[in-house]
């Protein structure tokens, strides 16, 4: 069975083309620039890559091209369309309506239009990448996957605020949590590494990238989340302040004459280490400038974003009552050593011993902590792209 996993933003389309015979990628690309002028497509087919440029409106002519790139004769990989068996659509919000992957039917996509409101960047394109394909492949089956659905299984005293109770029920204002694909994927594969059911352990799983959140997972399923009612609550990100004293808000609103839009793209688009470092929203320039340039604020702003991991880890600790592995993943997770050393450090009382020679490692599956360490210490990339693939396969197959 080949199944087909789209991921679509406003302006881009990510794809990847498996065979679950053996989950192999015969196929991915990109999109970009979808609606705008200089919109190109890049196909990879193994190492080769084979790149359309021409206009492309709106997703459905993106979707179109995507098609067009796997049949093609000579770049791709397929004969025809009807060697895919279903589509399997990354959706970011799911609201309370879904707790785990489903087939897409009129009923799904209307609650997909509900919540709206609560992911207004993210569900509408997500939308239209499912409308285009049913358009162009109307009879193929596609799926629904979530960000959100793997934290749903939190418990109320979890996800509530403290507001009145009115609110949440009136305005379904509460903690959601996000990249619950990725969270899911690798602590799975934690559970392999350690050679235990997945629904016995206690795992926090560190999604450490541009957008950056902490899990704690009990017996298979997450009990906490660090993201919250929105991807802005949490560790401070790339450009994301994350957690922040709400008066500080309106404190900077009136001093800085400022309305609901321009705070709001300040705190999702100017704070983070961004706004800290003054240097990048990418760690790899902040490392760099810390390390070679003994840049200050370059420094304070890892120490900041290590502190606010290491104090989300120890809570979790005590939300779990301990920990059998903590796992590191994502871009800077994956690839930072020293990040995750800074992290890791001043947590024995957890029992947690970084191999510094295992933990020299980037971007593949690891064991960094030493044989007596008591809380393992993985670093596992993700792909949310397989899971994708693998919840479509098994509603469909």
């Amino acid at each position: 069975m080949k199944i087909l996993v789209i991921n679509c933003g406003s302006s881009s389309l990510k794809y990847q083309l498996f065979s679950m015979t053996n989950e192999q990628v015969l196929a991915k690309g990109l999109v970009e620039r979808i609606g705008l002028n200089g919109s190109v497509l890049t196909h990879q087919k193994g190492a080769e890559k084979y790149v359309i440029k021409e206009d492309i409106p709106n997703h459905e002519k993106a979707i179109a091209l995507v098609i067009k790139a796997i049949v093609d004769p000579q770049h791709g990989v397929l004969k025809s369309t009807d060697e895919i068996a279903a589509v399997g659509h990354r959706v970011v919000h799911g609201g309370e309506d879904f707790s785990g992957s489903v087939l897409i039917t009129k009923e799904v996509r209307d609650a997909l239009v509900r919540n709206i409101e609560l992911a207004p960047l993210h569900n509408p394109p997500n939308i239209m990448g499912i409308d285009a394909c049913q358009k162009i492949m109307p009879n193929l089956p596609q799926v629904g996957v979530f960000d959100t659905a793997f934290h749903q299984s939190m418990p109320a005293y979890a996800y509530v605020y403290g507001i009145p109770y009115d609110y949440y029920k009136k305005y379904k204002i509460r903690k959601y949590g996000f990249h619950g694909t990725s969270h899911k994927y690798v602590a799975e594969r934690a559970a392999v590494m350690l050679k235990r059911p997945f629904n016995e352990l206690k795992i926090i799983t560190c999604h450490l990238g541009n957008g950056a959140s902490i899990t704690a997972i009990k017996n298979g399923v997450s009990v906490d989340t660090s993201m919250g009612f929105t991807p802005l609550e949490g560790v401070m990100m790339g450009t994301r302040s994350g957690d922040l004293d709400p008066a500080i808000v309106f404190y900077l609103m009136e001093k800085e004459k400022w309305d609901f839009q321009q705070t709001n793209n300040f705190l999702n688009k100017q704070c983070g280490v961004l706004g800290l470092s003054g240097v990048s929203s990418d760690f790899r320039d902040i490392e760099n400038a810390a390390k070679e340039d003994k840049n200050d604020r370059a420094q304070l702003a890892l120490d900041r974003f290590a502190y606010a991991v290491k104090k989300y880890i120890g809570s979790y600790a005590a939300v779990l009552n301990g920990a059998d592995a903590i796992v590191f993943t994502a871009g800077l997770g994956e690839n930072s050593s020293s990040m995750r050393q800074k992290i890791c450090s001043g947590l024995d009382f957890m029992g947690v011993k970084i191999d510094p020679d295992k933990n020299f490692t980037r971007g593949v599956e690891a064991d960094v902590s030493t044989a007596d360490s008591k809380t393992k210490v993985f670093v596992i990339p993700t792909n949310e792209e397989l899971m994708i693939a693998r919840d479509t396969y098994d509603i469909c197959k």
